[in-house]
């Protein structure tokens, strides 16, 4: 019986992404999280004893990044030669990128290899690599079809590497949308087919994995990124453990609320204990329900104190319903035009026959003048 064989699985880096539509200010820590991810899955591989590294796809957000991009990664790559980088090209990064992967190979040391070709590829002698390198950003079949007649010798682990989204096969799809068949891995007779495109870890099935990105990049997919350690041996399921490499955490949740509820009560029950621990979260939170005018303008002013704790902060309250009291304008001069003007608010922010969208304008405008008048500006 062969040694078991180890591997790190990995996709989705999207080396050089700009994330231009998030604050300025959280920009600069995004990219250098983004860029330092490769030291992190070559000590990740290390300390798990993994000697290759498999990256399924999109290790670049364009096909154009920057010199120093690229270089800068490749180096890394290049400083441990007894790590082995495997690097299929996937949508964002396809091999029409022809001037980024001419460079790269170009400058690339015995230890990392690009995949150009859909063909066999000895890993070890016992275990044969069958990669499917996108040619193009979006392919028209599915690029994995060729595994299943792809040839090896008795006892050889197949090992499939691909790119792309997986779906069941339906009457209304077609053989030539170029989505990888989610049975694949049975079909091909693989020990193990690493995919990536989906920024999130999953499953599909025993032997069929996505890894998700390993640094975290929008709140779809909530935590810390992660790559997968796959341990492969002839006749035996795979293996497959995941180990946390991101260093910022995302996350958004919905905080669902009564009237008469004490708001920052309930905000500090979704945010990490310690302020130490806020540096590194990008936190969304969506306020739900109905709450008092006071109760609104508390929880404004709970989410404004602790901002400045989190790499990232958002509350979203345009869903949150408020209701007005009589008693609440009662701050407000008893005539004059801030009274009419938040009389008509109010008036406003309940009218029913008011389509939501200026009804939420409405109780924001109402929110913000209440806001104003108690803090005496």
């Amino acid at each position: 019986m062969s040694d078991a064989f180890r591997l790190l699985h990995s996709a989705d880096l999207h080396l050089g992404r700009r994330f231009g539509t998030m604050p300025e200010a959280i920009r600069g820590r995004l990219i250098e999280a983004r860029h330092q991810i490769v030291q992190r899955l070559a000590d990740t591989a290390r300390a798990q004893g993994a000697a290759d590294i498999l990256l399924a796809g999109d290790t670049f957000d364009t096909q154009t990044p920057s010199a120093p991009v690229w270089r800068q990664a490749l180096a890394v790559m290049a400083a441990d030669p007894a790590l082995r980088w495997w690097i299929l090209p996937g949508n964002h990064d396809s091999l029409q990128a022809e001037t980024l992967w001419s460079a790269f190979i170009a400058q690339a040391p015995e230890n990392v290899t690009v995949i150009t070709n859909s063909e066999p590829l000895f890993m070890r002698a016992d275990v044969m690599l069958l990669p499917s390198p996108l040619q193009r950003r979006r392919p028209s079949s599915d690029p994995t079809a060729w595994m299943d007649s792809a040839a090896t010798e008795p006892g050889v682990i197949r090992l499939g590497l691909a790119h792309g989204s997986v779906t069941d096969f339906s009457a209304e799809s077609s053989a030539d949308d170029g989505v990888i068949a989610p049975d694949r891995a049975q079909k091909a007779g693989l020990a193990y087919l690493a995919l990536g495109d989906w920024h999130g870890h999953l499953k599909v099935g025993n032997r069929t994995a996505y890894s998700g990105t390993p640094e975290a990049d929008g709140f779809t997919h909530s935590g810390r990124g992660g790559c997968l350690i796959v341990t492969l041996q002839a006749g035996m399921e795979p293996q497959i453990d995941r180990v946390e490499t991101g260093l910022l955490h995302w996350s958004e949740t919905e905080l669902p609320l009564l009237p008469g509820q004490d708001p920052a009560t309930a905000l500090n029950t979704l945010i990490p204990d310690t302020p130490a621990s806020r540096r590194d979260h990008l936190l969304r939170i969506r306020a739900t329900g109905r709450t008092q005018l006071p109760q609104h303008q508390a929880l404004t002013t709970a989410a404004e104190d602790i901002t400045p704790d989190f790499a990232y902060f958002h509350l979203e309250a345009s869903a949150l319903q408020t209701e007005v009291e009589a008693a609440d304008l009662e701050l407000l001069d008893h005539g004059g035009a801030l009274r009419i003007a938040a009389e008509a608010l109010s008036a406003q922010a309940n009218d029913a026959a008011l389509p939501e969208g200026e009804r939420r304008i409405a109780t924001g405008a109402l929110n913000r003048l209440y806001g104003y008048l108690r803090d005496g500006t």
